[in-house]
């Protein structure tokens, strides 16, 4: 027969293994939560690296270079793209050139040149800086004359931190170029106040590297900040303006800041002409 201090000591030890077993399943729930937490965490803090270092350097990776990124942890569900505003391109195919080196001088460093870029989008007119980047005009005069520019796809679109379209690439990927590297020149346009490249500039991408342009540059639709590493080379026209403006507001294919533009951003024909 169980005495009463027998049943006393039951009663004591089944409520220790009561407490017992809720004390052990409160702490794997806490490290389960702990976990989820950590991993929530770990994913806000892909997505801030991926972002802070996004569109920092413009790069042209000419000769196969290639810049380091940021992986991106995907999300849940693919950003949605507003409607493409542009038009399709015109038939025709990317000619792959390249030059072992830069061409010779054959333009008049006294004389003004523009140059028009018909792409899907609409057109963009730049008016160059030949007396201040005479390389640089020399060069897109060389390129388009050899039709090196037409039928490429604008491949870059940045809409966070700084904000610009890069063209340029035959590739379409970032890597290419025309065999050859151009100086820089004009980095102390007067333009270029505060390390900040304003609305309407046209400037040279490179590797990050002194004197290391190619054929890959970038178009600026709002005041961008950037160390003056960049060869502005000419300025965008209004109406050029306004048609990437509409290409902006189409977004980019990451969700990020930094991708593929949603626009079919394509050059059809690239004309340097003198006037």
């Amino acid at each position: 027969m169980v005495t009463q201090e027998q049943r006393r000591r039951q009663l004591a030890r089944e409520k220790f293994l009561r407490q017992q077993q809720r004390r052990t399943s409160a702490r794997r729930k806490a490290r389960m939560r702990n976990a989820a937490i950590a991993s929530v965490l770990g994913v806000i803090l892909i997505g801030s690296v991926a972002l802070y270092t996004t569109g920092v350097v413009l790069g042209d990776d000419d000769d196969s270079k290639t810049n380091a990124s940021a992986e991106v942890t995907p999300s849940a569900s693919a950003p949605s793209k507003a409607p493409d505003p542009c038009e399709k391109p015109a038939e025709g195919k990317v000619k792959t050139q390249t030059w072992k080196k830069e061409p010779a001088m054959t333009i008049d460093k006294s004389a003004k040149y523009t140059m028009k870029l018909a792409t899907t989008c609409g057109d963009i007119d730049l008016a160059l800086k030949t007396d201040a980047a005479p390389h640089t005009v020399n060069s897109f005069n060389f390129l388009a004359g050899k039709g090196f520019f037409d039928h490429t796809p604008c491949h870059r679109l940045t809409t966070n931190g700084i904000y610009v379209l890069q063209c340029g690439d035959p590739t379409g990927q970032g890597t290419g170029g025309p065999g050859y590297t151009i100086p820089d020149e004009n980095l102390k346009d007067k333009s270029l106040k505060s390390n900040t490249y304003p609305a309407g500039t046209v400037a040279m991408a490179n590797t990050g590297q002194p004197d290391s342009g190619g054929s890959q540059f970038f178009l600026v639709y709002q005041d961008s900040p950037l160390p003056p590493s960049y060869t502005p080379f000419g300025t965008i026209s209004d109406k050029g303006m306004a048609v990437l403006k509409k290409i902006a507001e189409a977004g980019e294919s990451t969700g990020q800041g930094d991708g593929a533009p949603n626009a079919t951003v394509v050059i059809d024909k690239a004309t340097v002409t003198k006037s």
